[in-house]
């Protein structure tokens, strides 16, 4: 069986960046203050339960982190009036933010500043959008594909700002973006918000996925990147296998397989990337 895998498998910049602040913070932690993430600073079970082994612990809300205590906002950021929260309650606020998620909302607070309406590409329930809609006016509109925008449905009279997720499919909202600028009838702003890092790994991953018996897709199951990087996949036909860990391997049903793919989701460790990549080449 040949494996090929993915050169942009696994952490991208802003996970990265996040966890080296977190790793730095518990270095210099002397005083063995408490140290709370605002939300997962990640989306990866694996990578937070190493955290908590070392004290680490997630908090949900600005009320659970006490005072005193360190606290990392987490690389998908958090919404506006949470950061405000926090910062009226004496703690030590870390920002590992992402620096491409930062930008999305500096840029998105400046359009809605000029009067334009939001129209965010993205997933309703995730920090990130949540985020970014506190940067926004009242009556930004989420969708999480074109098919529940309806652009003859918008008000003609009013501006508009598309903008998306930083993890989106960058083809797909293109072509949204294509259209809607096309339609005279309607004033509307296009933001560029999608990272490069993703429209990469998205990428290489449909270009195996066409030379390949099946995708192994490895990261956390809650992690909006990685369920993206199944569905690219699926979409050129591939049949995909999405895993948190080697165990979750379908080993028997690999075993007819003669060419499989590996690519992981932006927050996945190398380490686990590994371990999925030596249990297929043992088949």
């Amino acid at each position: 069986m040949e494996v090929i895998r993915a050169e942009t498998a696994g952490f991208c910049m802003g996970v990265d960046m996040a966890l080296n602040k977190l790793d730095r913070l518990i270095q210099e932690n002397g005083a063995g203050l408490p140290v709370r993430t605002l939300g997962p600073i990640i989306h990866n079970p694996q990578v937070l339960a190493r955290y908590e082994a070392q004290g680490v612990f997630t908090a949900e809300t600005p009320a659970q982190v006490p005072t005193g205590a360190h606290c990392v906002i987490r690389a998908h950021g958090i919404p506006r009036d949470v950061e405000q929260a926090l910062r009226k309650q004496g703690v030590d606020i870390l920002d590992a933010t992402c620096p491409r998620v930062k930008k999305a909302q500096t840029l998105i607070a400046r359009q809605c500043a000029r009067g334009r309406t939001l129209l965010l590409y993205g997933e309703a329930e995730h920090p990130e959008v949540k985020g970014l809609l506190s940067y926004a006016g009242d009556d930004a509109v989420v969708f999480g594909s074109p098919e529940e925008l309806d652009p003859d449905g918008l008000d003609r009279a009013r501006p508009y700002v598309l903008a998306a997720q930083t993890t989106q499919d960058r083809e797909i909202f293109d072509a949204l973006a294509r259209k809607m600028k096309a339609d005279p009838g309607l004033d509307v702003e296009v933001l560029q918000t999608i990272c490069d890092a993703t429209k990469l790994r998205q990428e290489e991953a449909m270009h195996i996925a066409m030379d390949v018996d099946c995708m192994v897709v490895v990261g956390g199951r809650m992690s909006g990147n990685t369920r993206r990087l199944v569905q690219v996949c699926e979409t050129k036909g591939a049949r995909c296998v999405h895993v948190e860990i080697p165990d979750e391997l379908p080993l028997k049903e690999l075993r007819s397989c003669q060419r499989i793919g590996l690519t992981a989701g932006a927050s996945t460790p190398k380490d686990i990337i590994d371990a999925v990549e030596a249990a297929l080449q043992a088949i």
